[in-house]
Order: C-alpha cells, then structure tokens, then sequence
C-alpha cells in the first residue's frame, strides 16, 4: 500500500511562504486525485486543496494564496503556501482520493493514505 510522507513544514511569519512536498513510497501516486488537509488545535481536520483530471480545486481560504502540484513521475504532491496568515497554523496531512472516479470531492472520509503530516507554524 502507498505511503505517503509529508515535509517542509516549520515557523514562519506572517505573511511568509513556505512549500510543503508528499512524497509517496511503496507504490506510485495512481489515485485521481490527490489533496491537502490541516488540522488546528482543538479544530476538525479541514480540506485546503486538491488536484486532479479536473484541475486545482480550492476553498475560499487558501485560493489565491495557495498553490498544489503534482509530478507523478516522481511520485511527489507540492503545496505552495504564500501569504501565510496565522489561522494558517495546523498541521499539514497529504491524502490520496481512495475512489476510482473522482467528481470532487472534499470529505476527507473519502481520501486515505494518510501521512503522519507536517508542523505549520505562522506567528511573529
């Protein structure tokens, strides 16, 4: 089964950027749709961005600041996080959609492979 691991994560300003990378392992990146998840304190895990056949997909709070790639060829997902804000702070998750056919979903009950993530940490 394909693992994935996430990294990049740290402190960074307000306002600052950084780029977190999901490098999967045991296996190759063949799910339709790959995507990102945080996790604040005290907060449900929440969809941030994914990327298939159908493009980038984004909610209201990181469109325009964050950007999501993908290279399958190196089995590796990137998320390009500008404009950092404090409520960005979370910990970070890549997920692999666990379907066949991916209409765009953002539940997380439909992604898996879960990484143990990665520290985002925005304060001055």
């Amino acid at each position: 089964q394909v693992q994935l691991v996430e990294s990049g994560g740290g402190l960074v300003q307000p306002g600052g950027s950084l780029n977190l990378s999901c490098v999967a392992s045991g296996g190759t990146l063949g799910s339709p749709a790959m995507a990102w998840f945080r996790q604040a304190p005290g907060k449900e895990r929440e969809f941030v961005a994914s990327i298939s056949r159908r493009g980038p997909a984004y909610p209201g709070s990181t469109k325009g600041r964050f950007i999501i790639s993908r290279d399958n060829a190196k089995n590796t997902v990137w998320l390009q996080m500008n404009s950092l804000k404090s409520e960005d702070t979370a910990v970070y998750y890549c997920a692999a959609f666990q379907g066949s056919h991916y209409t765009g979903s953002v539940r997380e009950a439909d992604f898996g492979s879960w990484g143990p993530g990665t520290q985002v940490t925005v304060s001055s």
